[in-house]
């Protein structure tokens, strides 16, 4: 074989292992138990950091934590309000 035919060779099993990886990442990502578990871990640690502000704690610094955070006051006002609503009109 030619040094040429070497190289292309050696890249085109370069490329294979990066793709074989990529697709794993993608598994791993897209796996429906993962994504529960991700899901899950995710929404412990908000009702923990809401937890926290109603304690004394404050937002916690991550924009991404304290966005959920807001999400969550936000649905739990939402929620009572409308059973006040709900409870008011039967009355």
């Amino acid at each position: 074989m030619s040094t040429k035919e070497t190289q292309l060779q050696e890249e085109l099993a370069q490329a294979r292992a990066e793709l074989a990886s990529t697709v794993d990442e993608l598994s791993a990502h897209l796996d429906p138990r993962a994504q529960a578990t991700r899901f899950a871990a995710s929404t412990k640690q908000a009702a923990t950091d809401t937890a926290g502000l109603f304690t004394g704690d404050g937002l916690p610094r991550q924009a991404g934590r304290a966005r959920n955070v807001k999400v969550l006051v936000g649905v739990g006002v939402a929620v009572l309000a409308l059973g006040a609503r709900t409870a008011l009109r039967r009355r």
